[in-house]
């Protein structure tokens, strides 16, 4: 275990990762280390050979855990690994060797804008009080900018700039990004500014979004919050902040946008994983001619 520790700092000092990764990293190689336990108390990390790896794997999949989630694991014990080679504490690296399950390719889900008009229009989803109109706000900003939901916790009051449109954001690995946005999100931030965060913030608070004790809002709430409020609106089986962020890129596409823009809007490191949003609005127009041409 000292060695996953030390791991961890050097990955946090050396390659910049977040507090998020790094807890990732750590449940997934203490996952990897009971394993190794429970199969042979004696076994060091150089024991370690593919077809231990491979049982791991095995052992996950019959647990029923998804290939993507087997595969984030795989990828963590191979960073460990090429890390131990670096610091001449192993002379391979058995993760490598071992292919993780293949991947299906789902398409990300969106909400339709019909389902979106409801969420934001409705009277009768949302009631004045300053802790209603803080969550409408913060759906509105998932939506209206296509941020994360980790981006959009750590957002600062110094982050927002009112005057020109326009939010700060640190992305994954620390990736500075400005991201633009109109002028209905530009007249509900004031208004939060100006006449709802004051009701909620602790004295001395940055954080631009605050929660309970007037203190930052936390990522917890805030996944609980999205989950019940699209609740209202649509039936999909995932109702994520994620999804607005699918449903953010979707929109844009869907009336014009050009992919490069919103590669970049979306702090993408390459333009394959923006592309995806292509197929979805393809899809979606396939299935609008298919129900709509009398001869399909």
């Amino acid at each position: 275990m000292d060695r996953i520790e030390k791991f961890l700092r050097y990955i946090s000092a050396d390659k910049g990762r977040s507090a998020l990764t790094l807890k990732t990293y750590r449940a997934d190689l203490e996952n990897f280390c009971a394993y190794l336990q429970a199969t042979d108390r004696q076994l060091d990390w150089q024991d370690v050979d593919r077809d231990l790896i491979r049982g791991w794997v095995a052992q996950m999949m019959e647990t029923h855990y998804k290939p993507t989630y087997v595969r984030r694991r795989l990828s963590a014990v191979r960073s460990f690994y090429q890390y131990l080679m670096q610091q001449g504490l192993a002379n391979r690296n058995p993760a490598a060797e071992v292919k993780g399950p293949k991947l299906g390719k789902p398409l990300p889900t969106f909400l339709r804008e019909e389902e979106l008009n409801r969420l934001f229009d409705s009277d009768e989803l949302f009631d004045s009080t300053p802790e209603q109109q803080r969550d409408r706000l913060i759906l509105l900003t998932f939506y209206s900018t296509g941020i994360r939901l980790a981006e959009l916790v750590g957002l600062d009051l110094t982050d927002v700039s009112l005057a020109d449109r326009q939010l700060r954001v640190l992305g994954k690995r620390d990736k500075q990004r400005l991201i633009p946005f109109g002028e209905e999100l530009a007249a509900e931030l004031t208004r939060y500014v100006k006449t709802i965060r004051p009701e909620l913030a602790a004295e001395h608070e940055r954080a631009f979004f605050v929660g309970r004790g007037g203190l930052r809002i936390t990522r917890g709430y805030v996944a609980g919050m999205v989950h019940k409020r699209l609740s209202a609106v649509t039936t999909l089986a995932k109702k994520s902040p994620h999804v607005l962020r699918h449903s953010f890129a979707t929109a844009m596409l869907n009336h014009g946008a050009d992919i490069e823009s919103v590669k970049e809007l979306l702090g993408h490191a390459s333009l394959a994983a923006t592309a995806i949003y292509t197929h979805v609005s393809l899809a979606e127009l396939k299935e609008e001619y298919l129900n709509a041409h009398p001869r399909a």
